[in-house]
């Protein structure tokens, strides 16, 4: 190695450092191969690696899926979801998402395992893309092409023991209320008619932040060998409770939740609230 390094520069990036889990694949011109892996030990134990690993093999030998396939502990059925979309409808005439049971599931869940005074105000905040409004005042073009950021933080709230105690369907029309005063709060704001900037997030445990990645349109990325079956992000915050809205492997149906939401002395009891709708 030529040149010198820093003494308080380590040989590690940080982005390196960072990586939850990094493979590299070394191939030698005279034949043969090494295969190197960088894991976070807090994703998995030597076991879970060595399976992980030996799925990817398998895989890598064109098995169509891995022998041990990985099981997840928080993917919604489509019967169940259907279900309460079918009652929605019944009891209340309009219909409502796959988007909105599954937060509102999520958002009950939490509400009741992290056990928070009845009276104390719980809020789900979702971010709404507003392209379609914004095309109305033709501030875009009227069709695709813009790639910046164009959402509006959309906030549903009530006392915990109101959501912990409701029923389901109470639960999804507190957050169809909040949708639909979009285009209304959206307005005020873009006028300048407001009090509170509603971009100024307050990341309190009493807060939960959802995102939709089921139609942002990562799964329609085709490199060439195809649409991918499975996208996953990244994004736990600690200062911040998360729940990624997703979708499991193509061709199961239903809805994945992957969440950062509790502390963990209320996990037990959020994973135990949510196997109840699964």
């Amino acid at each position: 190695m030529h040149g010198s390094v820093p003494s308080d520069q380590p040989l590690t990036t940080t982005i390196l450092h960072r990586t939850p889990l990094l493979p590299q694949v070394t191939e030698f011109v005279g034949g043969g191969f090494v295969v190197g892996l960088i894991s976070v030990h807090t994703i998995a134990d030597g076991l879970g690696v060595a399976q992980f690993i030996n799925a990817v093999a398998e895989i890598a030998r064109g098995l169509p899926k891995p022998t041990v396939e990985p099981a997840w502990s928080l993917d919604l059925s489509p019967d169940h979801i259907d279900h309460v979309k079918s009652r929605y409808l019944e009891l209340t005439g309009p219909r409502c998402s796959t988007f909105d049971v599954a937060v509102a599931n999520l958002w009950q869940s939490r509400t009741r395992a992290i056990n928070l005074d009845p009276g104390v105000d719980v809020h789900v905040c979702f971010f709404a893309n507003t392209r379609h409004l914004l095309r109305q005042v033709v501030l875009l073009p009227p069709e695709d092409g813009y790639y910046g950021n164009c959402f509006y933080p959309v906030t549903a709230t009530a006392p915990s023991g109101t959501i912990a105690s409701a029923e389901l369907i109470d639960v999804v029309s507190i957050i169809r209320d909040a949708k639909a005063r979009l285009p209304s709060e959206f307005a005020k704001w873009a006028a300048g008619d407001f009090k509170d900037d509603p971009y100024e997030l307050s990341f309190t445990y009493n807060s939960l932040f959802v995102s939709d990645w089921t139609r942002l349109g990562f799964l329609d990325v085709d490199y060439g060998w195809g649409k991918p079956l499975h996208v996953i992000p990244f994004a736990y915050l600690d200062i911040m409770a998360v729940g990624i809205i997703g979708a499991p492997p193509a061709p199961q149906k239903g809805t994945r939740v992957m969440t950062q939401c509790v502390e963990k002395e209320h996990m037990q009891a959020f994973l135990e609230e949510m196997k109840g709708f699964a």
